[in-house]
């Protein structure tokens, strides 16, 4: 989902394709959440507040600090946005110093130069590995915001950050609320059981008409305010929103893709940003299994995120908030993932702190989340230039994304 300093807001109020529809109850629902895993209740730090600061502190910024403070294992201690509105905001949400509150495209240095155990970082995707690098040598627990990056330097990158947060016996978790839905969980596992048998064709959507432009186009702050729209910040939305669609992909196929060809455009929403609206992609994976793509985030009709995967013996389907199943000659009945947006987002608040306390640091989430954001521009790199791309020459060319900072302070 996202969810810095501007999408984010989306996070609150009216977030991506069908998640919009989990939103409108979150705040209410969170507020009744407090989730304390009895396994932490053995651990000796089990009663020890770990101390916490936020990155990016807009919509969804704001929304994962209240889920962490009612989780009752952490303290929102600190936080950075570029934005003195939204660093204030939070600052008087959780009763914080005006010392302990940093703005400025640097404002995230001066938090982790202060006492702190943890961050959660949700600024725009196109500065997460500079600042997740920066926390885990500052020897702070990562827990980080989907999409990892917006180039495959900066998926590199993070992938280095995960194995040197192991090393240093340190946390790092991606916030994919999938990931953390029981019935996702164990229909995945049922297929690379075997329970479909060989797989060898499926198909992944993501629909939603357009997100709101949260400032008027035409300045450098703008462009930050509404970077969910701009190519270099948010890496499109085929990686900054898809790639829900395609995470769960690469999760049931558990391969990259070979190469991808795809197409799309910008049709429909032309009056902010610089991001296609549409895109279609057909991914080649290994054992010639092929998937295909498509997404739209403008229009109206019905919205969206699902993945089918197709095996000699049966199919797994998944709906983000809508069933997940799989049928065949061995089923799985699954079940309705209604409060997924909500509910994903706490588990992982509390996972992250029973693997803090429980000392595990092992990091399972981020090479799959490297993987995931990878094919999303395999499937950018092709449908920019129409035609086929492969994942070798993507990762050959190694090609950074500059983020035309120009006009912001530091």
């Amino acid at each position: 989902m996202i969810e810095k300093p501007n999408g984010a807001d989306a996070g609150a109020k009216k977030h991506r394709v069908s998640r919009r529809r989990f939103i409108s109850g979150a705040g209410a629902a969170a507020a009744s959440l407090t989730i304390l895993n009895s396994e932490l209740v053995r651990s000796s730090e089990a009663n020890s507040k770990i101390e916490l600061g936020v990155i990016g502190c807009g919509g969804r910024g704001a929304w994962i600090a209240g889920l962490f403070q009612q989780h009752g294992g952490y303290q929102v201690a600190a936080g950075a946005d570029y934005f003195e509105d939204r660093a204030k905001d939070l600052g008087g949400k959780f009763t914080l110093a005006p010392s302990r509150l940093h703005t400025g495209l640097s404002g995230y240095r001066r938090l982790l130069e202060q006492k702190l155990d943890a961050v959660a970082i949700m600024s725009p995707p196109y500065f997460h590995p500079e600042q997740a690098a920066a926390a885990v040598d500052a020897g702070r627990h990562v827990f980080i915001a989907k999409p990892v990056a917006v180039d495959a330097p900066g998926c590199l990158a993070i992938a280095e950050a995960g194995k040197r947060a192991t090393r240093k016996r340190l946390c790092f978790l991606v916030d994919f609320q999938t990931r953390a839905n029981p019935f996702y969980r164990e229909a995945a596992q049922r297929v690379h059981k075997g329970d479909i048998g060989p797989l060898f064709s499926g198909e992944a959507v993501y629909h939603s008409d357009r997100l709101e432009t949260r400032a008027q186009p035409g300045t450098p702050e703008a462009r930050l305010r509404n970077w969910v729209f701009d190519k270099a910040l948010s890496g499109d939305i085929i990686t900054e929103q898809n790639i829900h669609a395609l995470d769960v992909a690469t999760w049931i196929i558990d391969e990259a893709p070979v190469r991808a060809y795809g197409t799309g455009g910008r049709k429909v929403r032309t009056d902010v940003g610089d991001c296609w609206d549409h895109f279609a992609v057909i991914y080649h994976f290994p054992n010639d299994l092929v998937l295909s793509f498509n997404s739209r985030q403008c229009g109206k009709g019905p919205s969206d995120i699902g993945c089918r995967v197709f095996g000699a013996l049966g199919t797994i389907e998944t709906h983000y908030g809508g069933r997940v199943e799989v049928r065949g000659e061995t089923s799985y009945k699954g079940g309705a993932t209604e409060g997924i947006y909500l509910e994903g987002a706490v588990q992982n608040i509390a996972d992250f702190h029973a693997n803090i306390v429980g000392g595990r640091f092992d990091n399972p989430t981020v090479a799959p989340s490297v993987r995931s954001n990878l094919t999303t521009i395999l499937g950018r790199t092709a449908a920019y230039g129409g035609r086929e791309a492969t994942w070798e020459e993507m990762m050959r060319a190694n090609e950074k994304i500059d983020g035309k900072l120009d006009g912001l302070r530091a």
